[in-house]
């Protein structure tokens, strides 16, 4: 365990650079400086994370272009006009009826909030498994609204359906997390960075698997929990840090095996 523990160290210290900010989506949040518009453009970023991840920066500076590259000025301040501007958005599955709500939600919370972090931390503790209920209260909330249209919903996970919720983790992990590395922004305070919860995407799940961090046969809330409480072993206080080796490593493995095809 000491041998895998010092392995991934070193691993997290190769990744964890400003040099990993480029083909990243965490690139979006960091073309701002105002933390309501980093807070935005990185939930989007987050949540429009499928696919090539050159496709989902593209994508998600084409939204932010469209918002005027201001996305706190425009949830407050848009105009019909603007607005209608967004119904050619299009990333996946994520329509125009999906930017529309998301732009709603974001209006009506801005004008009595000044952080995001409130909507995550409805019914905060010290707990140290926490999450599970605050990306499910965060869920209820986001979508409390009448005009909530139901496929949205699948655009937002929680744990109430089983899933990894590795978008919404990822973005929390870039809020929450702090270290002088640059590339996470760690302007959140309330939630524990030792209270995260692993990103479970293919490259960690793949990765963690190969090295005996996870066991449980598919990938949900659970896996996630269990990958999560396997890397507190290592790192109590910072648990979630050990995500830039293991999708590191599952990035390098990929490139690899495409460069022997």
């Amino acid at each position: 365990m000491d041998d895998l523990k010092e392995f991934l160290d070193e691993k997290v210290s190769l990744f964890n650079q400003p040099s990993f900010i480029e083909n990243d989506p965490v690139s979006i949040p960091h073309r701002f400086v105002k933390q309501q518009d980093i807070e935005i453009s990185g939930f989007f970023a987050a949540v429009l994370a499928w696919g090539q991840r050159k496709t989902i920066i593209n994508k998600s500076l084409e939204l932010m272009d469209m918002m005027g590259n201001s996305p706190h000025d425009f949830v407050l301040n848009h105009s019909e006009q603007e607005l209608k501007q967004l119904m050619r958005f299009k990333h996946r599955t994520f329509n125009d009826l999906d930017t529309l709500y998301f732009i709603d939600f974001f209006s009506r919370y801005f004008k009595d909030n000044l952080s995001l972090e409130g909507a995550f931390t409805r019914g905060y503790s010290t707990d140290i498994d926490v999450m599970e209920l605050l990306l499910s209260n965060f869920h209820d909330y986001f979508f409390q609204s009448d005009l909530a249209p139901r496929r949205t919903r699948k655009h937002v996970a929680t744990p109430k359906k089983k899933s990894a919720c590795k978008r919404i983790n990822m973005f929390l992990r870039w809020m929450v997390r702090k270290d002088n590395k640059g590339v996470d922004f760690g302007i959140w305070n309330k939630i524990s960075p030792s209270q995260l919860v692993c990103p479970c995407d293919l490259h960690v799940d793949r990765i963690g698997r190969s090295l005996g961090l996870i066991k449980r046969k598919q990938t949900d809330w659970q896996t996630a929990m269990e990958l999560t409480k396997n890397l507190r072993v290592f790192d109590a206080t910072d648990p979630v840090k050990y995500d830039f080796a293991l999708f590191g490593l599952g990035v390098l493995q990929n490139e690899k095996n495409s460069a022997l095809k």
